[in-house]
């Protein structure tokens, strides 16, 4: 049987780390009160009991008050996602369990809600892994070592309006192109469902797993696509992956969709705009490859930054690494810098917002790095989710996507956290955020790709002073699109493309604390 080192504990068993991966004693010491009703600001590098430097407090929601007891255990918690109510705002965390999936109202972050459960597939087992994307009102749940979990589908809004209450929730639909995954990719853009790391049925050889979901309860497979030189079996297997419409630096594939795939020895970049013809562009690695686990691309789509989970543990580097990826050419991406931060925690997930890059590492909770310099990252603060130290599960994952700028963090045994940086306000419900413009989204941006000229719709709650403007891939400034007052209600902006060169632009809207960012495609 394998074993690990686990920080504290020394070498644990595989069995018994997955045990503790799955289920706690009730009664641990993991067991603390809930926290709720109002910001707890980081002071003096703690806020209520936790570490922290530049993040405050804004709630936690204990396991057991979210669905997580199982015959006297308490369930650990894994992956966490998030939904937003186009029409009332609403924001959910959607938190993994290893006995199922718990649905919370974060609208207001300092008091969050359970609103419910949805349970595992009738038949299968708890699993450590369970891991969620969202796409047009509906959750997308996998989980593997379960056979027979399939995806389940979920119809996000039937919580709306629901009160708090500890509801049991049976799933929309199922696919069942697969038995189980260790996980799942969406890209919103073109309602397409990458599984990844499937077994049973048509897995793929564990690689992509591709499915249309442009009708979202009757899913439709598509198509696989496996790198063979990659994976530690040779079979191209992927353990994560994020897949996006491109229009990064690299113009030769301007409006392509790429997956950039972590699979276990190398990072994998594929063309999978035909599904039936994907065409791979490029697979790398690097020095003291451990095992790549997890990324996440630039807002400009320049660097990939990449998480190694186990080199760490094996300790083959000196402390907590991030490689940071040069993939302006996608079919020779570079590794232009590793990032080593202090401590020798494992790193798992992390995700960019602007010129942030929020990290979960595991004991050493959630990490916040300032990527302006995407070569030179510098840690401006943390938020230990674990209040005793030497412990060895902590912060599996974080969702910080949500409008009201909180961030939400699954802890395994220590629960929901809502955090946000101390030095950013917070939106805290939904009449507040209507009094700010609305952003840019790309359905206000049409026709995208366009040729002789697109057409940017901006809405606004009110007059506010905004500046609206066109960037090109290298960050410059190629045309003022406005700059001044906006009245209330929906504004049309047209953009000729008369004096603009072919490839890829980003439109930005500043003004009011407010900024947005979106791409748009010029064919010529």
């Amino acid at each position: 049987m394998h074993s690990f080192i686990v920080p504290g504990r020394g070498v644990v068993p595989m069995g018994l780390l997955l045990f503790g991966l799955l289920f706690l004693p009730t009664d641990s010491a993991h067991a603390r009160q809930d926290t709720a009703g109002g910001r707890t600001k980081c002071l003096s590098g703690v806020a209520d009991g936790y570490a922290c430097d530049g993040v405050d407090l804004l709630s936690r929601l204990a396991p057991a008050d979210m669905g997580a007891v199982s015959g006297g255990f308490q369930a650990a918690l894994n992956d966490i996602w998030g939904w937003t109510d186009a029409e009332t705002g609403m924001e959910v965390a959607i938190v993994g369990r290893t006995n199922g999936t718990s649905f919370v109202d974060v609208t207001d972050p300092a008091n969050p809600g359970y609103l419910g459960n949805l349970p595992l597939r009738a038949g299968t087992t708890a699993s450590a892994w369970r891991d969620i994307k969202v796409h047009a009102d509906h959750a997308y749940i996998v989980a593997d070592n379960a056979s027979g979990s399939g995806v389940q589908i979920f119809d996000l809004r039937q919580l709306k309006g629901l009160a708090p209450g500890g509801r049991t929730f049976t799933e929309t639909a199922v696919y069942d192109g697969i038995s189980r995954s260790h996980n799942v990719a969406i890209n919103e853009d073109t309602g397409f469902l990458y599984v990844v790391g499937s077994g049973g049925s048509n897995s793929c050889g564990g690689g992509l797993h591709m499915v249309d979901i442009s009708e979202p309860t009757n899913p439709v497979f598509a198509g696989c696509f496996a790198d063979p030189g990659t994976g530690r079996a040779g079979t191209g297997y992927v353990h994560d992956a994020q897949c996006v419409i491109y229009s990064g630096p690299d113009s030769d594939h301007t409006g392509r969709e790429i997956c950039f795939g972590l699979n276990e020895t190398h990072v994998s970049i594929v063309d999978v705009t035909d599904k039936n013809a994907s065409i791979p562009l490029a697979r790398t690695s690097y020095p003291n490859v451990a095992y790549v686990h997890q990324g996440w691309l630039s807002e400009d789509q320049r660097y990939f930054f990449q998480g190694d989970e186990l080199d760490e543990q094996q300790g083959i580097t000196p402390s907590r690494r991030t490689l940071i990826w040069d993939v302006s050419d996608l079919d020779d991406p570079v590794l232009a810098a590793e990032y080593f931060a202090p401590g020798t925690s494992i790193d798992h997930n992390m995700y960019v917002v602007g010129t942030r890059l929020y990290q979960s590492n595991y004991v050493d909770g959630l990490q916040v790095l300032d990527i302006s310099d995407p070569e030179n990252p510098v840690q401006i603060g943390f938020f230990d989710t674990q209040a005793a130290p030497g412990t060895w599960t902590g912060s599996w994952s974080n969702y910080p996507f949500f409008r009201s700028g909180a961030i939400a963090v699954s802890s395994s045994h220590d629960g929901l956290f809502m955090v946000q940086e101390s030095d950013r306000a917070l939106v805290t419900d939904v009449a507040e955020a209507a009094q700010l413009p609305q952003a840019i989204r790309l359905a206000s941006v049409y026709p995208n790709p366009f040729q002789d000229a697109t057409t940017i719709q901006v809405d606004a709650d009110r007059l506010v002073h905004v500046r609206i403007f066109l960037i090109d891939v290298s960050g410059r400034e190629v045309l003022d699109i406005h700059s001044g007052e906006l009245q209330p209600g929906t504004q049309h902006f047209r953009i000729p493309s008369a004096q603009l060169s072919g490839g890829a632009y980003f439109v930005r809207l500043e003004g009011e604390g407010v900024s947005a960012t979106e791409s748009v495609i010029l064919l010529k």
